[in-house]
């Protein structure tokens, strides 16, 4: 288990899990296999076809790049003295 509770995986881990589920998804009733299999299909479209930004996203590195133009961002050092201060906690 990880800190936070959740089981960690390794690859094989994950390869006969997923094996495994889907082995038993055969045994399933017709509709829950096509409501698998559609699921399965949505991840394998996003993991395969480019992201497309939205105007938000847009707006979002736009102001972000403008922040770094200004200078208005923290140094490393300063990351770090956050990054201790919370560790400690």
């Amino acid at each position: 288990m990880a800190d936070g509770g959740e089981v960690c995986y390794t690859n094989i881990m994950v390869a006969k899990v997923l094996k495994d589920i889907l082995t038993r998804v055969e045994s399933w009733p017709e509709r829950a296999q096509e409501e698998a299999a559609a699921s399965l299909q949505a991840i394998e479209k996003e993991l395969r076809e480019p992201y497309e930004l939205t105007e938000d996203d847009k707006k979002a590195i736009n102001c972000g790049l403008e922040a770094v133009r200004k200078g208005e961002i923290a140094t490393d050092q300063e990351v770090e003295a956050v990054f201790a201060k919370y560790r400690q906690a």
